[in-house]
C-alpha cells in the first residue's frame, strides 16, 4: 500500500521584490515527499534551496502554486494560522541548535509544549515527556544543565528532542552536523538515523555528499529549481552500516576520526 504523501508542491514559485528589482527565487518546484522517507536537500548558495525549506517549514509564503501539508493546503494562510502549524506538526533542527542560554536542557525541551493550543498539559505531564524525549536522545543525565554546560554534539541531541516533543508528522533540519566536529556529527546522524527507522519523516539540507549517502533520496535545487531526484535508497543503506560499524570503534578510535 502507498505511504500518505506529507509534502506536496504544485507549480511552486517566490518571487521577491518589485518591478525591475524582482529576484526569481524559486521557478516552479513540483515535489512530493512520502510519509517515512528521509530526503537530503542539496544545491549551491543561492540556489533556492533555503527559500524551499522556509516555505515547507511554514515560515514563509509562496508567490505563486500551492503547498500542501499532511493533506492541509496551507499557501494562504495568515501569521497565526501557520504558527500554529508549525507548533502542531513540525519540528525543527537548526545548525547553530538554537537552545535558549539561562534555560536547563529540559526546560528547553519543554518550550513548545508552553504553545500548544489544544491538548494542553500540565506542568507535570510536560516535565515528564521531556525527559522521556532526552531519555531517548541519551541526555536525561545531562537535563539539568545549561547550553554552556554541554558539548556542541550534546546540545544537538537536546535540540533533537525539543523538535520531537510535540510529535511533529515533519521533521525539517538545516545543516545539523553544520557546526559539529565528525565525531560528534556520526552521532548526531545515527539519532536521525533511528528517528527515520522508526517511522519519522525527516526533510534535511546538507552541503556535504557523505551525509547525503545516509539519506535514502537527493534533492538538488539550482537556479530555482528542481535539477535532480535521485533515489539514494541501496546507497543509504550501505552507508547506515558504515556508520554503524564506525559508531562501535574503541573511543581512542574515533578520537582520531
Amino acid at each position: 500500500m502507498d505511504k500518505p504523501t506529507i509534502i506536496e508542491t504544485i507549480d511552486l514559485k517566490k518571487i521577491y521584490g518589485m518591478g525591475d528589482y524582482e529576484v526569481e527565487a524559486l521557478k516552479g518546484i513540483n515535489l512530493s515527499i512520502c510519509e517515512g522517507e528521509f530526503v537530503a536537500v542539496m544545491g549551491p548558495s543561492g540556489s533556492g534551496k533555503s527559500t524551499l525549506m522556509n516555505i515547507l517549514g511554514c515560515l514563509d509564503h509562496p508567490t505563486e502554486g500551492r503547498y500542501i501539508l499532511g493533506g492541509e493546503d496551507v499557501s494562504d494562510l495568515n501569521k497565526i494560522e501557520l504558527a500554529h502549524i508549525r507548533n502542531a506538526k513540525l519540528g525543527f533542527i537548526f545548525q547553530s541548535f538554537n537552545l535558549l542560554n539561562r534555560m536547563t536542557a529540559i526546560e528547553d525541551v519543554m518550550v513548545p509544549m508552553m504553545y500548544r493550543v489544544e491538548n494542553r498539559l500540565s506542568m507535570s505531564e510536560r516535565r515528564e515527556r521531556a525527559m522521556a524525549a532526552l531519555e531517548s536522545v541519551g541526555l536525561a543525565d545531562r537535563a539539568n544543565h545549561l547550553p554552556n554546560e554541554l558539548s556542541g554534539g550534546q546540545q544537538q541531541r537536546v535540540a533533537i528532542a525539543r523538535a520531537l516533543i510535540n510529535d511533529p508528522v515533519l521533521l525539517l533540519a538545516d545543516e545539523p552536523t553544520g557546526n559539529l566536529d565528525t565525531k560528534a556529527s556520526y552521532e548526531i546522524m545515527d539519532q536521525l538515523n533511528k528517528l527515520h527507522e522508526r517511522g519519522r519523516t525527516i526533510v534535511m539540507v546538507t552541503h556535504e555528499p557523505d551525509i547525503a549517502r545516509q539519506m535514502e533520496r537527493i534533492i538538488r535545487i539550482r537556479d530555482g529549481l528542481l535539477d535532480m531526484d535521485r533515489d539514494n535508497e541501496q546507497v543509504a543503506a550501505e552507508a547506515k552500516e558504515e556508520l554503524r560499524k564506525t559508531l562501535e570503534l574503541p573511543e581512542e578510535a574515533k578520537d582520531e576520526l
